[in-house]
């Protein structure tokens, strides 16, 4: 005869522990999928056995890994939000909170996600790589007074605020032009709107408010990212390519466009530094700096 109380039990253990674990989120970057299993279904993968009985959604753009890789460099970002959104809203193992990491371009992609669509709530933010001041420069250049950047950066710019290209180019789309601050801040369909360049939006400040924490990881010696003090929310100084301000020194943190200056005053806006190149990080670096301190509360 089956013991009720005790099947009961069980039942009851089950729920509550699976609902003590978050879900989390992931976000890819450029040229990457949702399921590659040398990138995110290896952190997947790792995020599953430190976490016992957690739920990952690995976020796919498409209806196949070939889209998704596509995707990322030729839908226009707006549209990927609505997406993601859209998934998320209906993904029922979502409702209760969840946490987000978004790995290079993924980072600003979720921050978006944060500041846009609050339901269902996401709880920790952590941007591995984000470039939340955009870029100025094109993958592996170092930009160090390269001549071949500058001629990159000048072609780029040719067509980089075209109508077309910031619609359906993704790079485009967070290129930030410190030699044409107006330029970018009239064109930039994606990023200058995130960051509340020309206007002030505080539904998605309050929402981005509601983190519990956001992390920004930066890659020390980062060779991708140009300049790489942006994914800190860091950027060249206006009308010109060699100076660096930093966050604090900004009017995004100086006014609090975002937030930001509410949430470090509150002890929930982290900055990690990890050693070497863009996204190459070692399985305990992410355990010690990410899981246990991020996904396992």
């Amino acid at each position: 005869m089956v013991d009720m109380r005790s099947v009961l039990f069980f039942s009851c253990f089950l729920t509550t522990a699976f609902a003590a674990t978050t879900p989390v989120v992931l976000w890819h970057g450029m040229g990457d999928s949702c399921c590659n299993p040398l990138s995110m279904g290896s952190i997947k993968g790792l995020i599953e056995k430190q976490v016992k009985g957690v739920y990952v959604k690995s976020l796919e753009i498409g209806s196949n890994i070939v889209e998704d890789t596509e995707n990322g460099f030729l839908m226009n970002v707006n549209k990927q939000i609505d997406n993601v959104c859209d998934q998320l809203a209906k993904d029922s193992k979502l409702q209760s909170g969840y946490n987000a990491i978004g790995f290079s371009q993924g980072g600003q992609f979720l921050r978006a996600i944060a500041q846009k669509c609050p339901n269902p709530p996401m709880l920790n933010l952590i941007s591995v790589g984000g470039q939340h001041q955009g870029v100025y420069g094109f993958p592996r250049c170092p930009g160090d007074n390269s001549t071949l950047c500058d001629i990159v950066r000048k072609l780029l710019n040719l067509g980089a605020y075209n109508s077309f290209v910031q619609n359906n180019l993704v790079q485009a789309e967070y290129w930030h032009d410190p030699l044409q601050e107006d330029v970018y801040k009239s064109k930039s369909v994606f990023l200058a709107d995130l960051n509340q360049e020309n206007k002030r939006n505080a539904t998605q400040k309050n929402n981005l408010l509601k983190l519990k924490n956001f992390v920004l990881v930066k890659f020390l010696e980062d060779s991708m990212v140009d300049p790489r003090d942006s994914e800190w929310f860091g950027f060249y100084k206006p009308g010109q390519s060699k100076d660096l301000f930093t966050l604090f020194e900004s009017p995004l943190y100086q006014e609090d466009w975002l937030g930001l200056k509410t949430m470090n005053s509150t002890g929930r806006l982290h900055f990690l530094a990890s050693p070497g190149d863009h996204l190459q990080f070692t399985e305990q670096w992410f355990i010690d700096n990410i899981v246990s301190k991020y996904l396992k509360s």
